[in-house]
């Protein structure tokens, strides 16, 4: 009897960490839509609204980790309901560093609106980070229903992401070559869109955290990149 006692109060404690991490999650995806949407519109208040709200994401993020650490003090759990805990710890963290990105974007708003729009590259990035967004609601979703074939298909999307950024980086290039005005724009521009690449690392690192929880391994091939602006050129 009292052994079910302890379950059931176990999962109790797992159900209020997981409503956190849905509700952080939600926090999150609202920022990257919200941060793209000021850039886009160059609309400087919204982007204020995105970097207070960081803070929030922040607070929860502590609040996760007091709590999981509660949880594991309390009821000393063992396999697969460490992992549980374990993986809670580690999404939060993933969230709270995509939340981070979404406020940087945000910064560069104020800066960006003192100059030229360059071509439709503001659209161009709301579009990457639509993608993004969607792959943390489908993984949020794969943590929840515990669904390794969703955050596998996750994990794929990330390819998308990388590809979307590399012609991004061209084409920021190609405009810095043709007029030298655009080079500061640019160089902001190339800022967000690689911090909006490194949101898609994050959310991967999440589905791959999905498929360890509920197989108990990790995916079976390391994830090849797709960003291809660092690699040397073949002379």
């Amino acid at each position: 009897m009292q052994d079910q006692h302890i379950a059931s109060a176990f999962d109790r404690d797992l159900e209020g960490v997981q409503a956190q991490i849905m509700k952080m999650g939600g926090m999150v995806e609202n920022a990257i839509r919200l941060s793209a949407k000021s850039l886009e519109t160059r609309d400087e208040e919204l982007a204020e609204e995105v970097r207070g709200a960081d803070k929030a994401i922040d607070a929860l993020e502590h609040q996760i980790n007091e709590s999981a650490a509660r949880v594991i003090a309390l009821r000393a759990p063992t396999a697969i309901d460490l992992r549980l805990i374990l993986s809670v710890i580690k999404i939060s963290a993933n969230l709270e560093r995509i939340g981070d990105y979404a406020k940087n974007m945000a910064k560069r708003t104020g800066v960006l609106n003192t100059m030229p729009a360059v071509n439709d590259s503001g659209a161009a990035i709301r579009r990457m980070a639509g993608t993004v967004e969607g792959m943390l609601k489908d993984a949020l979703d794969a943590y929840i229903q515990r669904d390794a074939e969703l955050a596998q298909a996750v994990i794929d999307r990330d390819e998308d992401v990388d590809q979307m950024y590399n012609a991004l980086f061209r084409e920021f290039l190609t405009f810095m070559l043709e007029d030298p005005r655009n080079i500061t724009a640019c160089m902001h521009l190339h800022f967000i869109a690689k911090n909006t690449e490194r949101m898609g690392d994050h959310v991967t690192a999440i589905a791959e955290q999905v498929v360890y929880l509920v197989t108990g391994a990790h995916p079976d091939e390391a994830r090849p990149k797709a960003d291809r602006t660092s690699v040397a050129p073949q002379v």
